[in-house]
């Protein structure tokens, strides 16, 4: 469903993304792992039309789309929830969830029937509908900006680090989430430090170290341990 070939993204003179090629299907989950500052939220970002690539190619089924804006990306389809959740604190939780599906603010009906399919998703949040969001537990949190996202109704989801600052119990519940969400046939781009949870529901993954994918595959097909200590340890597999 996307296609990115040869990125290049820079912060000034700083190379961050050093040619990333990847693909990402219809209907997976595809994860993206590697240790701290080795360009995945640039990644994220660059997609979302946040920052500017400044080489490379993006395509949705298809279609060139790098070099837009990011409300045009939201409109074919590619839709962020974002590292730290980034709710608006000072609305509503169902303020919040409407303002995700404002690019299709003008659908008669679509809004408020996607809104009931939320809540009905997210039980917790059906019982905090008219509580402040700052107010919510980091877990409610995010599963607020899960539901925010999908009221955009995304062709792919980009998830950046969703168990950023959760308890070990509320990340897999968050990961259950993500995984019925993969069950449903959505396509999902997922960049996660918990490699253990991410590899456990992922179709793909690659490795992303210091700008450059340097590692690819099927989770079933290798051994997780030894992916792990690549991305955070420096090993390395002898080709």
């Amino acid at each position: 469903m996307l296609e990115i070939s040869d990125i290049k993204t820079s912060y000034g003179k700083i190379a961050a993304l050093k040619g990333v090629s990847l693909e990402i299907h219809d209907g997976g989950l595809t994860c993206l792992l590697g240790p701290n500052g080795a360009g995945k939220t640039t990644l994220i970002w660059t997609i979302a039309g946040i920052l500017k690539a400044q080489a490379g190619s993006m395509k949705i089924d298809g279609e060139e789309i790098l070099g837009l804006k990011p409300h045009q990306i939201v409109s074919k389809g590619i839709v962020t929830v974002p590292e730290n959740r980034l709710v608006f604190p000072d609305m509503s939780v169902r303020d919040n969830l409407v303002a995700g599906g404002f690019s299709r603010r003008k659908e008669k009906g679509g809004v408020e029937g996607d809104l009931e399919d939320v809540l009905t998703r997210f039980p917790r949040l059906r019982e905090r509908s008219e509580q402040l969001a700052g107010t919510l537990s980091g877990g409610e949190q995010q599963m607020l900006a899960v539901g925010r996202a999908l009221m955009a109704r995304p062709k792919i989801l980009l998830m950046d680090e969703p168990s950023t600052g959760l308890a070990p119990i509320i990340v897999e519940e968050i990961f259950e989430i993500i995984g019925c969400l993969r069950d449903e046939g959505r396509t999902i781009f997922l960049v996660e430090q918990n490699a253990h949870m991410a590899l456990k529901y992922a179709d793909q993954f690659y490795l992303l170290e210091q700008g450059r994918v340097t590692f690819s595959g099927e989770p079933g097909a290798v051994d997780h341990d030894e992916v792990i200590q690549r991305a955070y340890l420096g090993a390395r597999k002898a080709s």
